[in-house]
């Protein structure tokens, strides 16, 4: 087999999309980029004066499979000098290394408020620019091993980024995804993986527009993927409803079944995802709050069943209630009605319209 015909049969079998599939296949046959080729500057760990790192650190001999955008939760500061950038990635670093108890900074890139980057974990520049392997941080609790992670200065719970800052987002991830290969589906915010506000309601409503930016550099179509929705006190409605059913149906029997996520509510979530073993890794972000209890990305799977045309209970109720806006059939049985709906809902988001509910279609309902 040709090393061209063996490639394209790896991208066969290959779970990185259509978009994925384009891009990395014009990468490996040396395909121009439309994009800006010029790297963005990164200044490396002697430049800030960083601190050694008290272990080995871990060179990953793969490439890593997702971009992950991070904010620090910290103060929005005006200072958008690169003295200040500086400033920022040595305090990271003593507050990872000195009360985390990690090697060095937990992320491998950061980006202030100003525009500037610099290097986080040591080796992390280096290793990119060779572009086949990637230094392991600690940045996304049970996934440190396929991502590369940007932390972003500043809290976006309720406020947007700079422009300094968003540009020089959109070029490095760019970079990053050109050296790696990586379809721009697959950048992604903290809380795609770990029940936290991180990178803050604000920047995670912009990584569809950052998608579809660095696609633009790159000259790749882009797909939106899937997400959770992240549940927290203060949320209310159909979602939450929902969410308590599931929940009850996965044997929670003290969450209330009101529509909103109140202390109440969190403390079942807590409860239910410690009993579950989900580690509970806090972000920046548990600065400003407790995040033990939010329902995100860590606990919508352990909820979310595989539900076939018959089956009934409160997780029937919670596809129904999702799929007709609050109504739900007095049995909570998955009838021809519920079926109906369910098909209808996959063949509108791409999905094989099979009437079985699951983590897809799952998220679809979700997103209505």
């Amino acid at each position: 087999m040709s090393r061209r015909s063996l490639f394209k049969t790896s991208l066969a079998v290959s779970a990185v999309g259509a978009a994925g599939v384009a891009f990395t296949a014009r990468v490996a046959e040396g395909a121009p980029n439309p994009g800006p080729k010029a790297d963005p500057t990164i200044h490396g760990c002697d430049d800030w004066g960083a601190r050694q790192p008290t272990g080995t650190i871990l060179v990953e001999n793969h490439k890593p499979t997702y971009i992950v955008v991070h904010h620090t939760a910290g103060a929005n500061s005006d200072d958008l000098s690169k003295d200040h950038a500086f400033a920022i990635s040595r305090d990271i670093q003593n507050f990872h290394m000195d009360t985390r108890g990690w090697i060095d900074t937990g992320q491998q890139l950061t980006n202030s408020r100003g525009g500037h980057i610099t290097e986080g974990r040591h080796r992390s520049l280096e290793v990119l620019r060779g572009g086949t392997k990637h230094v392991q941080g600690a940045n996304v609790g049970n996934h440190n091993s396929e991502v590369i992670g940007i932390e972003n200065e500043g809290l976006y719970t309720n406020v947007d980024v700079t422009p300094q800052l968003w540009d020089s987002l959109v070029a490095l991830v760019s970079y990053i995804a050109r050296q790696y290969g990586i379809a721009p589906e697959q950048i992604k915010g903290h809380r795609d993986f770990n029940s936290t506000e991180c990178p803050g309601e604000t920047l995670y409503a912009r990584l569809p527009e950052l998608r579809d930016a660095v696609g633009g550099r790159l000259g790749v179509p882009v797909t939106q993927p899937p997400t959770w929705p992240l549940l927290k006190v203060g949320s209310a409605g159909t979602k939450v409803l929902a969410a308590q059913h599931l929940l009850r149906a996965a044997g929670v029997r003290d969450v209330p079944v009101d529509g909103v996520f109140s202390d109440s509510t969190f403390r079942a979530v807590q409860g239910f995802t410690r009993e579950h073993g989900v580690t509970f890794d806090p972000c920046y972000a548990s600065r400003v709050a407790d995040e033990s209890g939010l329902l995100g990305a860590g606990g919508w799977p352990l909820i979310t069943p595989t539900l076939h045309p018959g089956n009934q209970g409160d997780a029937v109720r919670a596809a129904q209630l999702l799929l007709s806006d609050g109504r739900i059939s007095p049995a909570g049985v998955a009838d021809q009605s519920t079926v109906d709906g369910v098909r209808a809902a996959q063949s509108a988001n791409g999905l094989p319209a099979t009437g079985v509910i699951d983590a897809r279609t799952w998220q679809a309902l979700l997103a209505r």
